[in-house]
């Protein structure tokens, strides 16, 4: 499918939707880049379960610090 512009999603954005929920990607341009896409929702297979991954992740002693040569960007 050929990109569509912004201005025929805004006018068309039901039918567009529609497609979507039969599986097509519509892909919205501003002039001649594309910069969004319209995809159907789908829901996750599995919930999430909070604390999945508990024990497998550290976090480093110096997160905080700020690198070598950033001094200048840190508030």
């Amino acid at each position: 499918m050929e990109p569509v512009s912004i201005h025929e999603a805004k006018t068309q954005f039901s039918r567009l939707v529609a497609r979507a929920e039969r599986g097509e990607e519509i892909v919205v341009r501003r002039g001649a880049v594309p910069v969004a896409k319209i995809v159907a929702y789908r829901p996750p297979t599995t919930p999430r379960r909070p604390g999945a991954l508990r024990g497998q992740i550290t976090v480093a002693e110096d997160f905080d610090e700020v690198p070598s040569g950033f001094g200048d960007y840190s508030t």
